[in-house]
This record gives C-alpha cells, sequence and structure tokens, in this order.
C-alpha cells in the first residue's frame, strides 16, 4: 500500500494516510488568545479540513489524544466544545492529559487517527 504524505516539513507532515487510515499529527490553535474555547473550536476546524483533504470527516474518527496545558480549569470547557463538534453516537476512543506545551501560548493539542469515508 502507498503511503501518503500530506504537507510534508522537515520534522512532520500534517497527516499521513496508509491504506483506509488517516493519521494527523497534533493539532494546535491559530489564535494565541487563553480561551480554552476558542483555542478548541480552532484545533477542531483544523481537524475538519486535513480529515476532508484526506476523504473523511469525524464521523470516522477511530481514536482522539488530547493535551491540555491546565487540565482542572479547561477540561470541562473543552470537553463542551468536543461534544458540540461530534455527530452524536460517532464518540471516538480517547485519552486526555494534562502536559506541557511546545509554547506558552497553547492550551490545547489533539493527535486523531481516522478511517476514510
Amino acid at each position: 500500500m502507498k503511503i501518503t504524505r500530506n504537507n510534508p516539513q522537515p520534522r512532520l507532515s500534517a497527516s499521513v494516510s496508509w491504506g483506509d487510515l488517516i493519521f494527523l499529527s497534533g493539532q494546535t490553535p491559530k489564535s494565541s488568545e487563553q480561551d480554552i474555547t476558542l483555542q478548541t473550536r480552532e484545533v477542531l476546524e483544523k481537524i475538519d479540513s486535513l480529515l476532508s483533504e484526506a476523504g473523511s470527516d469525524n464521523r470516522h474518527i477511530l481514536s482522539a489524544q488530547v493535551w491540555l496545558k491546565n487540565m482542572s480549569r479547561d477540561f470541562a470547557a473543552f470537553n463542551d466544545a468536543w461534544v458540540a463538534w461530534l455527530p452524536e453516537g460517532h464518540s471516538p476512543a480517547r485519552a486526555a492529559v494534562q502536559a506541557e506545551m511546545a509554547r506558552a501560548d497553547i492550551l490545547v493539542e489533539v493527535m486523531i487517527t481516522a478511517v476514510k469515508a
């Protein structure tokens, strides 16, 4: 099977497809606003775009890894945005942890594994 790399850079590709599987790199927000809801929506928009480019959508997500800068402060608001974004009945396997981020202004990062639609 052919491996397809979307927007390959020296250290990562935005996504990689192999057969019907799609692996998204960790997606971070565009904004540096300290608002978890805004940053989460930006990340989910990026995920939508990458999944669409790969021939999929958020109904075909198998698993998600979520990193939050401040779990106790932001977990509930992240979950509210996440649940509003996911189609009912299409929840993936998911893990969420608190982590030190690559940049101080990042509150959330999400990595997805999905299948083509």
